[in-house]
Formats: C-alpha cells, sequence, structure tokens
C-alpha cells in the first residue's frame, strides 16, 4: 500500500471538529489551520478538495467558514481519504515481471494478471471496506473517550470562541 498523504490527516482532525460544530455555526479555515499548526494555504487546498467532495462546505463572505454538508454517520473516513488522496488504487502494477533479460518475450506467457498485483488489490479492498464502515460519529464517540478533558476542554474553547 502507499503511503496516505499528510492532507489526509489534516483533513480528518478538520472533519472531526467540523462535525461538533452547532449545525447553524461555521468555523472559519483560517482558524482550523491555527487549531491544527499548519499553513493556512497548505489547509486550504485540502478543504478545497473536501467541498469538491460534498465532505465539507463553503460559506462565502466575512462571516464564512466551513461546516459538515453532511450528518457525522453519512460521512466516511473512506469519503475523507478519496477527497484528499483520489479514488484510484493505492497498488498500482507496472508489470515489471515482463522486463529484464530473463524474461520470456512471448505474450501468451502472461495472459493471466500478475498474482502479487492480485494480492495487493484484493488487500487495498478488505482496508477500503474497512474505512467504508467507519464514519465521523465513530470518531466523535473515540474522541469522548480517548481524548484528555483538558485537552477538549481547550479544542471546544477555541472553536467556540472562533466560530461564527
Amino acid at each position: 500500500m502507499r503511503r496516505l498523504s499528510d492532507g489526509v490527516e489534516a483533513a480528518l482532525h478538520c472533519a472531526l471538529v467540523l462535525a461538533g460544530l452547532p449545525g447553524d455555526k461555521v468555523l472559519p479555515g483560517k482558524s482550523l489551520a491555527e487549531l491544527h499548526g499548519v499553513s493556512e494555504t497548505y489547509l486550504l487546498k485540502h478543504l478545497r478538495a473536501l467541498t469538491a467532495a460534498d465532505v465539507i462546505m463553503a460559506l462565502p463572505g466575512p462571516r464564512g467558514g466551513y461546516r459538515l454538508a453532511r450528518a457525522p454517520e453519512k460521512i466516511t473516513m473512506l469519503d475523507i481519504v478519496e477527497a484528499i488522496d483520489g479514488p484510484g488504487p493505492a497498488f498500482v502494477c507496472r508489470e515489471i515481471r515482463r522486463r529484464g533479460p530473463s524474461k520470456t518475450k512471448d505474450p501468451c506467457a502472461y495472459r493471466t494478471d500478475c498474482f502479487i498485483k492480485s494480492r495487493m488489490l484484493a488487500a487495498e479492498a478488505v482496508w477500503r471496506d474497512a474505512l467504508r464502515g467507519q464514519t465521523l460519529a465513530d470518531l466523535l464517540r473515540d474522541g469522548e473517550t480517548k481524548i484528555d478533558p483538558r485537552n477538549q476542554e481547550a479544542v471546544a474553547n477555541y472553536v467556540k470562541a472562533s466560530q461564527r
């Protein structure tokens, strides 16, 4: 499997924060960037991707910002991963078995798919199914028990002061 981009981590954290907002509130991109200690320019690129994938919505204007486009139970972790890194396969077979001096040049010797490719794509399907089965609502529940209460309070205070 390929390594997921850093943008996936940022997107998951931002979506989780937005999932905790009251329904009529938004959070500016600048505040999300500051909260996570990343550059606003970097984060806005990922927020645009999440918006294009209908994971979040962007409300323009001086009182604008971001909020979820759907309920947390309707947004899967796979939705977020694919919004940032794309829906294509993580493993790409380059058919190197057909290269080199000891490889046969007869195309009939390669009638079946590469068995390494087959196993990698099968493993990726399991991984994607696991992400498809986990939602932002699941992450919210995890956060209630796994995030230190002091950190929960600090984030809640920051978000409350920054939301519009």
